[in-house]
């Protein structure tokens, strides 16, 4: 696995789209990047098994190259072939001790929705950072369970990164950075134009949003 990685998970933590072509999901990430995109989650649900190793061996080295986070959306395995930085699970991908055993000292995040005792009882197993959501409607998932922003606060003395996600906006983001988020999780308000500059720009206002 890979282990040039930033300290910290901190700011735009951008995740991809459903997007089947590659070449144009490449030039996507590389433009979120290039807006000061910290971290890239490849997650793509509506791929077979063969496009997502495609996409996940095509975006690994973009990120690399940036220095930004590559982490791959529930496959452990996956994570490991490309050499991703982590791995993002949720609450039917595993059990935490096995996907550890299979990424090693990669970082492993861990979805929360909106259960601070799901977060305390994921860091003891040893996940790296946790994330919570979602905190506002979701197009991505209307179904979404929704969490409450003091989850954030709560979660702060577990002393690994806060992560954000679920219908977050420009104009609502703020009001999770001034709660304490670390990173803010990121779909649609990124990449739902398709258009490369107009990526780059949308990923620069949300890295504005973070002092430092």
């Amino acid at each position: 696995m890979a282990t040039d990685r930033p300290p910290a998970l901190r700011g735009l933590y951008a995740v991809t789209p459903d997007e089947p072509d590659t070449a144009r999901l490449v030039a996507a990430v590389a433009a979120a990047i290039r807006g000061g995109a910290r971290a890239v989650q490849y997650r793509n649900k509506a791929a077979d098994p063969a496009l997502r190793s495609v996409q996940a061996h095509a975006l690994a080295p973009v990120c690399r190259a940036a220095a930004a986070l590559f982490i791959v959306n529930d496959d452990a395995r996956l994570a490991h072939d490309v050499g991703a930085d982590g791995v993002h699970v949720g609450e039917d991908d595993g059990d935490l001790g096995a996907v550890r055993a299979q990424v090693g000292s990669a970082l492993v995040g861990v979805s929360c929705y909106g259960e601070i005792q799901r977060a305390r009882r994921a860091v003891a197993a040893g996940a790296d950072y946790v994330a919570f959501g979602s905190f506002f409607a979701s197009t991505v998932k209307p179904r979404a369970r929704r969490a409450d922003v003091g989850v954030i606060a709560a979660a702060k003395p577990l002393h690994v990164p806060v992560v954000g996600i679920g219908g977050i906006t420009h104009e609502n983001a703020p009001a999770l950075i001034a709660a304490g988020i670390d990173a803010v999780a990121v779909i649609s308000a990124v990449f739902g134009s398709g258009d490369p500059a107009t990526i780059e720009a949308a990923a620069a206002r949300f890295a504005a949003l973070f002092p430092g």
